[in-house]
């Protein structure tokens, strides 16, 4: 191969293949090589034509397969080698999937790329649990909120601008820190009534939904034993969640408590 390839930066989306958009499948379907993250389903892997390569980059909390720099390094020398590459993401390559970072990248070695958006967890996980991010009376804006930080320094959030009442927020990656994002928010005004979801594996089969309140939801959380990958949603659109909740999930699972649901 001679000539220099070109890098598609595409979101997956939350894991339901039937979320990928037309754009992500065709691409998959004309790639020399997917390089994934952990949070692409394998039913989305499963839509990688044979004789495709593969390569997993995935990345947990405290746990890295590969240094972000070293998945910069990969995807242009792909691209230098004449590939075709899809990176593929979980989610939105631009929200919270450091797509804007390996984009950078490519730009500064001369190499095309595109961005195709994905459905991010904040709207998929939010609809999946019959939750509207927005409602008129209830919330007339969202905000997504990264809720971790390297290592274990403190979350440095503005806990007075997010704690507007009208205000729907969205944590990712908020689970080991949800006793000081009460606290932060608490603090800050914002009511223990507060509703809050916690969604986790969203749109999946084993999707996993807790309804509770600001100032009981990491007791509940610990009760109900979720687990990462969840989005912590607050606001008071989550109680439209006991008239909304319309996704049913195929996995059987139990119900330590009574606010705990399938759906």
């Amino acid at each position: 191969m001679d000539s220099v390839g070109r890098v598609y930066l595409v979101g997956a989306g939350p894991g339901d293949p039937d979320l990928l958009t037309v754009k992500a499948l065709r691409l998959l379907s004309e790639a020399d090589v997917v390089v994934y993250d952990r949070l692409v389903s394998e039913e989305i892997l499963a839509l990688v034509p044979d004789g495709v390569s593969r390569i997993f980059v995935g990345k947990a909390a405290g746990n890295h397969v590969l240094p972000q720099d070293e998945i910069n390094h990969i995807i242009v020398k792909l691209a230098l080698g004449g590939h075709v590459v899809v990176r593929l993401k979980g989610g939105d390559p631009f929200i919270f999937g450091r797509g804007g970072e390996e984009a950078l990248h490519l730009a500064e070695h001369g190499i095309e790329f595109e961005v195709v958006p994905g459905i991010t967890a904040a709207v998929a996980c939010a609809a999946y649990a019959g939750i509207p991010v927005t409602h008129r009376g209830l919330a007339s804006g969202v905000q997504l909120v990264a809720g971790h930080c390297r290592g274990k320094t403190p979350l440095e959030l503005d806990w007075r601008a997010l704690a507007h009442r009208e205000l729907t927020l969205i944590f990712y990656m908020g689970l080991a820190n949800l006793s000081e994002i009460r606290a932060g928010l608490m603090g800050a005004g914002r009511p223990g009534a507060t509703p809050v979801a916690v969604v986790a594996d969203g749109t999946k089969p084993s999707q996993r939904r807790l309804i509770t309140t600001l100032d009981r939801a990491p007791e509940d959380v610990a009760a109900c034993g979720i687990a990462p990958p969840a989005v912590v949603i607050i606001g008071d659109v989550v109680m439209l969640s006991a008239k909304l909740d319309w996704f049913v999930p195929n996995a059987e699972i139990a119900a330590p408590i009574a606010r705990y649901g399938h759906g």
